[in-house]
């Protein structure tokens, strides 16, 4: 019988083509199942159709084949010299003809971990990566397969936020099909992982469940210094700047307003501190430490500027952090943490020893004088200048980190995050992305500064938590960076404003060792998803006690010993303030305008982000 049809042609309503016609319609609108039902995520009505399952299974190689052309593969790689996969081998065909069959199920996998030592949290064949390790505690668990051993794509492995190198997080998500048959599967897996990594549980999920899909948002932690909202120094380069540009743009009296609370500090440290070691100083010694001190670090960039691009990632691969404390206090219960600067002091000493040996070519570092022999002009006792260098910067750090921030200049901290909140474009606080890619705008739950300041080995810290849908590649570390450059000098917070529009603006991505993810969020899934199949919440509350033991463990010590160790936030800040070209001229009173005003464009468009890194994936 011919389909029933209007006299244009097209079919009438009931008429079995207007039913295939409203099928396809309903796919197209995500589509229905047997008996009416919705289907799940990621599926459709005519899946595979047409495809019986002898055809279905002859369109692909067979599990052996995969894994023999795997092998094969690999030899070529290991001939060609390429480097090993961090990730598991084939397996020989005789020991996949013999594993058992089990059954996978989806799950999902809630974790943490501590981000140092690691090139972030997606796979890599070639990197140590948390994904990495996860994948190949899995494997030696029995909770993957063994022919599903050489490739997590098998096992349709998804991750929910993927951390940049270095960052830390208490609460992560993967979803993928996993064999949990047994009891201690837990056990087991956490017995094959570092202590820096941890597996709090697995929760079954919908067979269409991806964590990455289903999450709402995402809530992070940054933990920072309060020395960093300290003004720079007078004499350094942005120091100076500063005061210039205000002059000229008639804004002394609003910029010096806007710095009251720390109008004093500086001249305080130079008077108590800084004087006393400089009127000990050789007359011979003197005039090169000042010089030194106020000049040397004000160096251009060097090429391509990846001490900026990285954040500096300073000196070591480190990140996140936070504190769930918000009581101001000394921790004097937990472990003692080194407070040694002799390794990165060491270094700077003789950064700024060679740099003066640049500046003076006529001047002669002895350095086997007994002190006994006058020297001629020329000639200066090298351990004599080493030591005073080495103690005048002692002595700023050691300034900066008795610094404790007032109730006036946290308020400004959390006045310019909450320039955050909303709907923003954030094409300025990523990679690669301008003004009119959609994919820019994001939007920010909240942005907050704890209420009270921690003081850990000394100094001062303050916690920022920032709770959004999704956020792109260096994100939060650049929204920290512009609010902790805004406050430090001094800026018109309107900057702020300017920074999600229609303009280029260079921000630097705050050290990496601050950043945690704290949790992402599953309310959604666990309201409607979770109920309507039987299944549990996805519920990191369950793990409250383990969590916080980790975090104390393996992220706020390591931080918190990490900054004692290298000071990454002093060095990162004192670059930036002794960077010496126009890039970062809009955080004076001239803004944007002053920037452009390049006497070599070139110099603008040479700074970039240069991390090695995808741009399309990544948060934090």
């Amino acid at each position: 019988m011919h389909a029933k049809r209007k006299r244009d042609g097209s079919p009438r309503r009931d008429s079995p083509d207007s039913k295939r016609a409203c099928d396809s319609s309903d796919y197209r609108r995500g589509g229905r199942g047997r008996g009416g039902k919705p289907l799940q995520h990621g599926s459709h009505a005519h899946k595979k159709k047409n495809m019986g399952r002898k055809e279905h299974f002859r369109e692909q190689l067979d599990r052996r084949g995969r894994n023999e052309e795997q092998q094969a593969k690999n030899k070529e790689r290991a001939g060609q010299g390429e480097q090993a996969s961090v990730l598991p081998a084939a397996f020989p065909s005789e020991e996949l003809e013999a594993e058992e069959r089990r059954p996978k199920r989806k799950v999902a996998v809630m974790l943490g971990y501590s981000g140092t030592g690691y090139k972030g949290m997606q796979i890599d064949n070639k990197q140590k990566t948390i994904e990495g390790d996860l994948f190949n505690a899995f494997v030696h668990a029995g909770a993957i397969s063994k022919a599903n051993a050489d490739d997590p794509k098998k096992s349709s492995l998804v991750r929910c936020a993927r951390t940049d190198k270095g960052v830390h997080a208490a609460g992560n998500v993967i979803s993928l099909k996993m064999i949990i048959e047994d009891d201690d599967i837990v056990e087991k897996i956490n017995s094959h992982l570092s202590p820096q990594i941890r597996i709090w549980g697995l929760q079954r999920t919908t067979g269409s469940f991806s964590c990455y899909q289903a999450c709402d948002s995402r809530w992070y932690e940054y933990l920072i210094p309060t020395h960093s909202f300290l003004p720079p120094h007078p004499s350094s380069y942005i120091g100076k700047k500063l005061e210039e540009w205000a002059e000229k743009e008639n804004d002394l009296e609003g910029y010096r307003k806007r710095q009251a609370e720390v109008a004093n500090f500086w001249p305080e440290v130079e008077e108590k501190h800084i004087k006393p070691i400089l009127e000990s100083l050789d007359d011979s010694i003197r005039p090169l430490v000042e010089e030194a001190l106020y000049n040397v670090e004000a160096v251009d960039g060097p090429e391509g500027d990846p001490a900026i691009d990285a954040a500096y990632d300073v000196k070591k691969e480190q990140s996140v952090t936070s504190t769930e404390n918000s009581d101001r206090k000394t921790r004097a219960e937990q472990p003692e943490v080194a407070t040694t600067l002799n390794g990165s002091i060491d270094a700077e000493v003789q950064q700024t020893v060679d740099e003066i040996q640049k500046q003076e070519p006529d001047l002669v570092l002895n350095d086997h004088t007994d002190g006994t022999i006058a020297l001629l002009g020329s000639v200066v006792d090298k351990p004599a200048l080493e030591a005073a260098v080495k103690a005048l910067k002692a002595a700023y750090m050691d300034a900066k980190k008795a610094y404790r921030i007032s109730p006036e200049r946290q308020a400004r901290v959390q006045a310019a995050l909450a320039q955050y909140v909303g709907t923003r474009k954030f094409h300025n606080y990523t990679i690669q992305k301008k003004f009119n890619d959609r994919s820019a705008q994001r939007y920010i739950k909240s942005f907050k500064v704890a209420e009270n300041p921690i003081i850990i080995n000394d100094t001062e810290w303050l916690s920022l938590k920032v709770h959004g849908q999704s956020f792109m590649m260096h994100q939060i570390r650049k929204m920290v960076g512009m609010a902790a450059l805004i406050v430090r000098c001094g800026t018109n917070p309107e900057i702020m404003k300017q920074s999600f529009g229609n303009v280029v603006v260079r921000i630097p991505k705050a050290p990496g060792l601050g950043l945690l993810l704290e949790r992402p969020v599953f309310d959604s899934y666990n309201e409607k998803q979770a109920k309507m199949h039987g299944r549990e919440n996805i519920d990191f509350s369950k793990y409250e006690k383990e969590i916080a033991e980790f975090k104390e463990r393996e992220i706020y010590q390591r931080i918190f010993r990490e900054e004692a160790e290298g000071n990454q936030f002093n060095a990162f800040f004192t670059h930036l303030d002794n960077y010496r070209d126009p890039t970062f001229l809009y955080l004076s009173s001239g803004g944007i305008e002053a920037t452009k005003k390049l006497e070599n464009k070139a110099i603008q468009e040479k700074w970039e982000d240069s991390e090695d890194e995808n741009a399309s994936g990544g948060e934090g």
